[in-house]
């Protein structure tokens, strides 16, 4: 079969590859016809290198046709209409039975000191061949996939995998009362979803903060307020004074560990990927750094007492934080890799016919598999107006 393929920074390649086989009576085999780029998926192109080999398949938002399933799946049939969640987790373990599907306890990958194994994300999370692929092996599928209509087209279904839970986890984190105001770092295709849902679950008013125009004039459609921020001087400054001179009641950072405008942590990034595998390996676990302009930006706007959700990826491990502020202020932080089928029961409902998340209105580049390698620079380089790329297998 042909499958996206890591072969170093910034050099992704479409090859044949073997065709994935059942392996376990937990698997399935999908066949995938919509997969999408996802923002998590540039860290992997420019930053976590030392965690890939090459020859890895990428990818963790796929949907497509069940092909075949093993002998320990009885919910599933040849024939169904799949999409697949990023994490891989088995429903019924200690941490599964609490719906914290990101840490099941039977996919963890313990010999990283990581939670659940992912789709396509490298060797911290298993290395799991991934989703940018014309098939896909499932383990777990006795409870990962979700089964969705068969009408509508896949970019109705297709962001169940990751991006739209994801957002809701983030909203829901972010707990902004009822008739409050919620901001938003990063709109990318996250933060736009983060931006309306956070309106359909009751935020009186929403913020959006970006620099990208297609991602602010997309927001703006969807009746999102937002912020240029590369027209401020003081981007905490000015949410504060936009919101009663005290800020919003929660902020959610969707932005992560490449944020613009952090120049040291950059530096530090690059820096480690110019080292040998095991040694870039060993700095990044034991001295990593992030690029945190953006979540300093969050902690330091959102009103006193007020919440950060954090769902941006962050690898750092001595991270300098204003913990004094942060604890002064008495601001509380929740964060982590979304729970997917925690969510999603509560998500489908909302795919309907008049769409009120506009889930139509995301995906502005469809292209065929073989053009991954130039859809990744398109999107990293945010490109013809990128924000949301959906390959076709």
């Amino acid at each position: 079969m042909k499958a996206l393929t890591w072969q170093g920074k910034r050099d992704v390649r479409v090859e044949e590859v073997p065709d994935p086989r059942i392996e376990e009576p937990t698997d399935a085999i999908v066949r995938i016809t919509s997969t999408a780029i996802c923002g998590s998926d540039l860290h992997l192109y420019e930053v976590l290198g030392p965690y890939l080999k090459p020859g890895d398949v990428l990818g963790h938002e796929p949907m497509g046709i069940v092909e075949e399933v093993g002998p320990g799946v009885t919910r599933l049939k040849p024939g169904d209409r799949v999409v697949v969640p990023f994490n891989i987790s088995c429903g019924t373990c200690w941490m599964c039975q609490r719906q914290l599907y990101a840490q099941c306890e039977t996919t963890q990958v313990t010999s990283e000191g990581k939670g659940a194994a992912l789709f396509g994300y490298t060797s911290l999370y298993g290395s799991v061949p991934g989703g940018q692929a014309e098939y896909l092996r499932v383990p777990q599928a006795q409870f990962g996939p979700i089964k969705v209509p068969e009408t509508e087209p896949d970019e109705r279904w297709l962001y169940l995998s990751d991006i739209l839970p994801t957002a809701w986890q983030a909203v829901k984190y972010a707990d902004t009362p009822r008739g409050g105001t919620l901001a938003v770092f990063g709109l990318g295709p996250v933060g736009q979803f983060c931006a309306r849902v956070g309106r359909h679950l009751g935020a009186d008013r929403v913020i959006g903060l970006d620099l990208v125009p297609e991602r602010l004039a997309m927001a703006r459609r969807h009746g999102i307020e937002v912020l240029d921020v590369s027209e401020l001087d003081d981007v905490p400054g000015a949410l504060i004074d936009l919101v009663d001179g005290r800020g919003p009641d929660a902020v959610i950072d969707a932005v992560g560990m490449e944020a613009h405008g952090a120049p040291l942590g950059k530096l530090a990034q690059t820096a480690a990927g110019l080292l040998p595998d095991k040694l870039a390996q060993t700095m990044i676990d034991k001295v990593g750094v992030d690029r945190l302009v953006a979540l300093k930006a969050a902690l330091k706007a959102v009103r006193r007492g007020g919440t950060v959700s954090i769902s941006g990826v962050y690898g750092g491990e001595v991270d300098p934080m204003p913990l004094m502020e942060m604890f002064d202020r008495g601001i509380q932080v929740r964060m982590g890799q979304c729970h997917v089928r925690r969510w999603t029961d509560e998500i489908i409902p909302l795919l309907s016919d008049d769409d009120p998340l506009g889930v139509a209105d995301l995906r502005t580049h469809r292209v065929p598999l073989a053009q991954a390698p130039q859809a990744y620079e398109m999107f990293q380089k945010k490109r013809d107006g990128c924000v949301k790329v959906v390959l076709a297998p």
